[in-house]
């Protein structure tokens, strides 16, 4: 087994969900602290389109990658850390599914077996305040979501509206094969014990189309908010 470089705090095995057929592992990391011999310490590769990006972009890529492989070790036995696709999507191993989030010094990766789920989306944000909610709600939320924005709770529901959108994105291109935008989808519904609903509002691919709904989920874990969204596969008997 390889170290981990030392900008990197210990890998751990996390459980913000009621997630019983994967593993997520996260880390905190120090981007600041990233060092040249980091990637090679890891015993993985730095992908040449990331060569001369920031070191922020960099420890990010690398923590990320770490929790991932340690996440496909728990999980099966493999120590593999999925490769940079030519989409800038991890290219997850055969047979699992997974996915990678980073928000400011935190990094996890949550992996599971392609038999229980076909889509993994994960995705860490730090809360925003009014200022920062007000000046997103533009741009990610819809007019029927500005709608029901909770005049008490804006910038909750702002900040959950971001992350489950962004986790949808995860969990969906992978099988729809095209990028879709904030106004593709809208966040129905949530409540405070972490359930949440979205619905499609554009044709993504003939299995998923306007008015597709899909279940989300979220806590709030270590001072961040996390939500996950999941793509159960088909049940033998369906």
């Amino acid at each position: 087994m390889t170290e981990t470089p030392s900008f990197c705090g210990p890998l751990a095995i996390q459980r913000p969900f009621d997630f019983a057929d994967g593993c997520l592992v996260a880390t905190r990391f120090a981007a600041e602290a990233l060092t040249a011999d980091a990637f090679a310490t890891a015993g993985i590769a730095l992908p040449p389109r990331l060569a001369a990006a920031a070191a922020k972009r960099r420890a990010e890529f690398l923590a990320g990658r770490l929790c991932a492989r340690q996440a496909l070790w728990q999980l099966d036995g493999r120590w593999q850390a999925p490769e940079l696709g030519e989409d800038r999507a991890p290219r997850w191993p055969q047979g699992c599914v997974g996915s990678i989030t980073h928000a400011h010094g935190w990094a996890a990766a949550l992996v599971a077996p392609r038999s229980a789920y076909h889509g993994l989306g994960l995705d860490a944000e730090r809360w925003l305040d009014d200022a920062e909610a007000a000046r997103l709600a533009r741009r990610v939320l819809t007019p029927a979501e500005r709608a029901r924005l909770p005049a008490d709770e804006a910038a909750l529901a702002v900040t959950l509206t971001f992350s489950l959108k962004e986790s949808l994105f995860k969990a969906l291109y992978p099988l729809v094969g095209r990028r879709f935008y904030f106004p593709d989808a809208e966040l129905l519904s949530w409540h405070p014990d972490g359930r949440a609903r979205l619905r499609l509002l554009g044709d993504l691919a003939p299995a998923w189309r306007a008015g597709r709904e899909l279940d989300g989920h979220f806590c709030h874990w270590q001072g961040r908010l996390l939500s996950l969204v999941t793509i159960p596969a088909p049940r033998p008997d369906h």
